[in-house]
């Protein structure tokens, strides 16, 4: 794993001259956050890492350690590069790219990268975030929001414009989401588990007064844990349009 990897997974990266300041993971791990004390620089190909706060070099590495940010002795595990799925392109409302949303295997996570302006990528948080395909949702008088961005991908296949948020159930839902959905019918669609349920719930109440219309949908076949689930199972856009049409509407 690179120096700029390791950075990137790090809360609070900057640039600071030739490697990067970020929160140290110790204290990050303890619930105390002080100012940027952790430096990462690359030698000879090899990341070296340090926290000026005071933190031991075994519990900076374990710490790393504990969120996939470092190598054991002799082992080398693959880069996120090499890790990557898929990659989900989030625009500004111009279709500019802002930042991907980047599915990683071995183990599953997902990661958010920028450009670095020199044809690669850093791997921090965007300090905007928008809704995915936010061009298409701004066009569109009907949008369904669901949890990932596979759903959405399934919705358009279908015909559909959808979005969500970066962030999977826990995320927070902003007001410049909501400000996005106004004047639009909002169909929900959640996830069929306690997470998805509760982040349909926020979202409800935070459009609420603000989109034309809302629609509460969950899909009816046990078998689905989501809309991707569902139209896999045989379901068509006719039985979604007409389920959705006969289903409770909230203003």
């Amino acid at each position: 794993m690179t120096a700029a990897e390791i950075a990137g997974g790090l809360p609070g990266m900057r640039r600071n001259g030739r490697g990067w300041l970020a929160y140290c993971p110790v204290h990050e791990a303890d619930g105390k956050r002080h100012d940027p004390s952790f430096g990462i620089v690359e030698r000879d190909g090899r990341p070296l890492v340090h926290c000026y706060a005071g933190c031991s070099q075994e519990r900076v590495i374990a710490a790393l350690k504990d969120r996939g940010l470092w190598e054991a002795d002799g082992e080398r595990k693959p880069s996120f590069e090499e890790r990557i799925e898929c990659a989900y392109n989030y625009s500004d409302e111009r279709g500019g790219l802002l930042y991907q949303v980047v599915r990683l295997h071995s183990p599953k996570d997902f990661r958010q990268r920028q450009s670095d302006g020199r044809g690669g990528w850093i791997w921090r948080k965007h300090s905007r975030q928008v809704l995915y395909r936010l061009p298409e949702v701004l066009e569109a008088p009907i949008v369904f929001v669901v949890e990932g961005e596979r759903d959405v991908e399934t919705l358009r296949s279908w015909g559909f414009v959808a979005t969500t948020n970066a962030g999977g159930a826990e995320a927070p839902w902003l007001p410049s989401f909501t400000q996005a959905l106004a004047g639009r019918e909002v169909i929900l669609v959640p996830d069929k588990d306690a997470p998805g349920r509760r982040r349909v719930l926020r979202i409800t109440r935070a459009v609420l007064g603000h989109a034309a219309a809302i629609i509460v949908w969950e899909p009816d076949d046990p078998r689905a844990k989501d809309i991707t689930d569902w139209f896999n199972l045989g379901h068509s856009e006719l039985e979604l349009i007409g389920q959705v049409e006969h289903s409770e509407v909230r203003q």
